[in-house]
């Protein structure tokens, strides 16, 4: 199968799942998917934009993928929003397929993060000093950014007047700045990140 048909049956399987998936310019190669946070974390609760981005070689290169609003996590740069996901660029496959990413991949993020390899070194520090701490910030940023009452008060405000559909902004109108960080000491490892978009 070629890289163009492979990118088409998965995004095809990803937006015919309960994930909300929403396309940039109908194109295949980029789009949003709203996730939520695993049950059993401190991420419970919470619903994040995705942006994900697909490269010409996929399903041989694995996705970049990058949260939109903010969250806090060792392995999430909190202002660019690119995760180092050393699980994906270690075992990425081309068996795997999008589905795999929001079904596996994320939630073994969330639940198990490595603080010995950090793109946010706060969150390292505080998660191997003091997990009650870490876990407490945790679920502070979800309510802060990744929550129904954070989207309610954001559309109170006007910044998502366009937007009333009453769940997470899937519109892609956030800013979020180009990537910049690097996880580990290898400058060549692959970094799943965030484009810079225009605001």
């Amino acid at each position: 199968m070629s890289p163009r048909r492979r990118i088409e049956t998965d995004v095809m399987k990803l937006l015919m799942s309960d994930y909300d998936v929403k396309l940039v310019n109908d194109n295949m190669q980029e789009f949003y998917v709203v996730f939520a946070g695993p049950d059993d974390t401190p991420f419970a609760g919470g619903e994040w934009k995705i942006h994900v981005e697909l490269p010409d070689q996929y399903p041989y290169r694995s996705p970049s993928i990058g949260f939109v609003n903010k969250i806090f996590h060792p392995n999430i740069d909190e202002l660019s929003g690119s995760v180092c996901l050393d699980v994906i660029n270690q075992t990425w496959s081309p068996m795997f397929d999008l589905l795999n990413i929001f079904e596996s991949f994320m939630p073994q993020l969330l639940r198990y993060p490595n603080p010995t390899d950090p793109l946010n070194g706060e969150a390292a520090a505080l998660m191997m000093r003091d997990v009650a701490a870490y876990e407490a910030k945790v679920k502070e940023y979800v309510l802060r950014y990744a929550s129904k009452k954070s989207d309610a008060a954001k559309k109170s405000a006007g910044k998502n007047a366009d937007n009333d559909d009453g769940g997470s902004d899937i519109s892609g109108d956030d800013d979020i700045s180009s990537l910049s960080s690097y996880c580990a000491d290898d400058p060549d490892d692959h970094i799943l990140g965030a484009s810079e978009r225009p605001s």
